[in-house]
């Protein structure tokens, strides 16, 4: 395919989380923190699940990592077994599958091809004579700090369940909850992977306003408090360079005399961008592609002076009706 995506870039993605739980530990909720840098982390796994998620609910997207579908499940079956039997019976038709069971490797590949979370971050398939394990071309960091320290506060809840069957009165626990901090994701994108899953520049375009929007209109008990701030894509001149060090370009230096664990907003945070000029500059770097609404970010970026800054349009994805 012509219109795969040959363009090697790293991805900077800030946003901002007040009295919330950005990313809880799937064991005992609480969220996850380095106890000696005293950051707040933030998994991949977290940011896939916004995207997918976003993209789930928009429609018009197949999605291959999913538990919305719940009719597709056969109860004989593994989750990931029936998502794809469901997958290879709606789209037989169009990669000529003529029996699903003898189904060959380049068919199922063809199937898995349809699901854009699969050309974004791949996708593994263990159907017998018909594996396939795709790596895909977008991934991130797999913990990412926060660019501020945070001191966690607890926080106590009340349910209004009885705690038990015999006690009429309900039970009472805590959480640990982030009071403030910018969020900063680091990705990359390899052209050499997207030539597997069969990544398009439109997906990539699709991933971008699905995480700005996703964070932004994240309504959980947990989830709300957040807002997106800066989407910044490095675009590499050729598919092998490498410049170090973009995951430090930006940094916060707190105004008012406050310390990092004392900050409560944005406008307190202090971000700096001075840092970027260097890498823009850089001869491997062909351009910037950058995307935020909030007008202090415009404008330090705008104070760069650089041809290689170019605005981002998100395309909306989102069906309204």
């Amino acid at each position: 395919m012509e219109n795969i995506i040959k363009e090697k870039s790293e991805i900077l993605f800030l946003y901002e989380v007040k009295y919330s739980i950005p990313n809880g530990d799937p064991f005992t909720g609480e969220q996850r923190y380095d106890e000696d840098s005293k950051k707040i982390l933030v998994s991949d796994v977290r940011i896939k699940r916004f995207i997918r998620d976003y993209l789930q609910e928009a429609g018009n997207f197949e999605i291959y990592v999913t538990d919305k579908e719940k009719s597709l499940l056969d109860s004989k079956e593994s989750g990931s077994a029936s998502r794809l039997n469901a997958l290879i019976e709606k789209h037989k038709t169009k990669h000529n599958i003529s029996n699903p069971k003898k189904i060959t490797e380049e068919q199922l590949l063809k199937v898995m091809q349809e699901c854009i979370d699969v050309r974004l971050f791949g996708g593994i398939s263990t159907k017998e004579k018909a594996a396939v394990n795709l790596t895909g071309p977008v991934q991130f960091a797999l913990l990412n700090p926060s660019l501020n320290r945070v001191d966690l506060r607890i926080h106590q809840n009340t349910s209004l369940f009885s705690s038990s069957g015999e006690k009429s009165r309900g039970a009472i626990g805590t959480t640990s909850i982030v009071p403030y901090a910018v969020c900063q994701i680091h990705g990359w994108v390899t052209p050499f992977a997207a030539r597997y899953t069969s990544l398009t520049p439109d997906d990539l375009d699709t991933m971008f306003t699905a995480l700005w929007e996703s964070v932004n209109n994240s309504n959980t008990r947990s989830k709300s408090g957040q807002d997106s701030l800066l989407l910044l894509q490095f675009v590499y001149q050729k598919p092998t360079d490498k410049v170090y060090g973009i995951d430090r370009a930006l940094y916060l230096e707190p105004a008012g005399g406050v310390s990092e664990e004392q900050v409560r907003s944005f406008e307190e945070a202090g971000l700096k961008v001075d840092r970027l000029k260097e890498i823009i500059n850089s001869p491997k770097i062909k351009e910037v592609r950058y995307y935020t609404e909030h007008p202090a970010v415009e404008a330090a970026l705008t104070e760069l002076l650089s041809d290689k800054l170019k605005k981002m349009q998100l395309k909306p994805v989102y069906q309204t009706a």
